[in-house]
């Protein structure tokens, strides 16, 4: 599967005093998709690090077009952009209930084994779920 939707509700602690969503939440909006994406295909990260396998960001990137409001409920879309040896790339768009756009983003991610702290090649387990 390429990608996988969930919907949140903005909270009120999430806004700053104009009502907009603090652009740093938006990342914990990313790392959610993420984990349900993850959950969608049978894998948690939970299980992996259990497993001795972690997931790091290396690089985030946001692009805002349009704010998000407290009490907005928000479709976060997560895709799979590409699996190369041990990374692993994600783009995001996140739309109001109006399906308006208002933020696209994108993560890479490597999978590092927490016995060596080195990255290494995803398990057998994470291939297969991923069709590699």
């Amino acid at each position: 599967m390429n990608f996988h939707e969930f919907k949140v509700r903005v909270r009120y602690a999430e806004t700053d005093q104009m009502g907009v969503v603090y652009h740093g939440n938006y990342a914990q909006y990313f790392e959610m998709g993420r984990v349900e994406w993850l959950r969608n295909l049978g894998l948690s990260y939970k299980f992996m690090e259990q497993n001795g396998i972690m997931l790091p960001v290396v690089s985030l990137t946001l692009n805002y077009k349009k704010p998000a409001r407290y009490d907005d409920l928000l479709t976060v879309r997560t895709i799979l952009k590409k699996q190369e040896s041990v990374k692993i790339e994600f783009d995001y768009e996140i739309y109001n209930e109006a399906g308006e756009l208002l933020t696209i983003g994108n993560s890479i991610l490597v999978f590092v084994d927490m016995k060596t702290g080195r990255p290494v090649v995803p398990p057998d387990y994470v291939k297969e779920k991923l069709g590699k």
